[in-house]
């Protein structure tokens, strides 16, 4: 972490190109570094690792610690052990904050919301779907899910097929309009479109932006030795925070374009 930044580099990937010597990149998780709530795929396990050789790594995603380390971390290759130490995890839009360790997952905080918050966040999401019609019949698992600092609303279920999600809200317009309807009736709350089919709601001015702050307070590596890398990063995406936070970011669309990304990036980073 004491490496000092180098000299920039400009790393053409499709039609982006990006100028930058990070010292830590972070992800989004789901539709970047896998398919929604699904295993990572072992050539993304395979990137991460040798990205956390060079680097920082972490992960800021609306999902529970639950999912980042079934979807990512308990799937890293053998060979992660020595690098364990450099990943971060932001769960829950950064209202959490856990260390990797060869023993388990350190706590470094996590933002409980109170139960009035969550008692009014859980009432007026339920209420403004069913007033939209979007609140649906055929579910897969639970719509709504306290996640102790977080408020999510899935449409289809926690355990929907990642096809079904995909078709339910292509545009986003759907998830835009419960998140406006949600704000008005919780001003005090932070409401954002998450995942493909979900809207997240944490305590106000909490979302990735603030974990990137934490990111930088808990490294001591400024925001300007940071990378970004999502696929939400539109001004209705929960990304967007990190973007409008002056933050370097990379768009992506999907796993497989995050990988091809890593494979330009990583061979320009010095090992430790």
């Amino acid at each position: 972490m004491g490496r000092p930044a180098g000299r920039p580099i400009a790393i053409s990937v499709g039609r982006t190109l990006v100028s930058t010597t990070p010292l830590l990149v972070a992800f989004d998780l789901d539709d970047t570094l896998a398919p929604s709530k699904s295993a990572i795929d072992p050539r993304i396990g395979d990137l991460l690792v040798a990205l956390a050789e060079r680097v920082e790594v972490a992960i800021i995603s609306g999902g529970q610690l639950a999912q980042f380390t079934k979807q990512v971390v308990d799937l890293l290759p053998a060979s992660a052990t020595e690098v364990l130490a450099h990943f971060h995890l932001l769960p829950t839009c950064g209202t959490q904050y856990y260390r990797v360790a060869t023993t388990g997952i350190d706590t470094v905080y996590a933002h409980a919301l109170t139960d009035d918050e969550k008692s009014r966040a859980l009432t007026a999401v339920e209420e403004e779907a069913k007033r939209l019609g979007l609140w649906e019949s055929e579910t897969w698992g639970d719509i709504l899910e306290d996640r102790g600092s977080q408020i999510t609303f899935s449409a289809l279920g926690q355990t929907a097929p990642v096809d079904a999600k995909m078709a339910w809200d292509p545009t986003g317009e759907k998830k835009n309009s419960l998140r406006e309807a949600v704000q008005a009736r919780v001003p005090d709350l932070e409401v954002r479109s998450g995942g493909s089919t979900s809207v997240d709601i944490t305590a106000r001015g909490i979302d990735k932006a603030y974990g990137m702050r934490q990111l930088a307070e808990q490294t001591g590596i400024s925001l300007d030795d940071m990378l970004f890398v999502g696929d939400r990063l539109d001004p209705d995406g929960n990304d967007y925070p990190v973007l409008a936070m002056g933050v370097t970011c990379q768009a992506v669309e999907g796993w497989e374009d995050t990988a091809v990304y890593l494979e330009a990036l990583i061979p320009t980073l010095p090992v430790r």
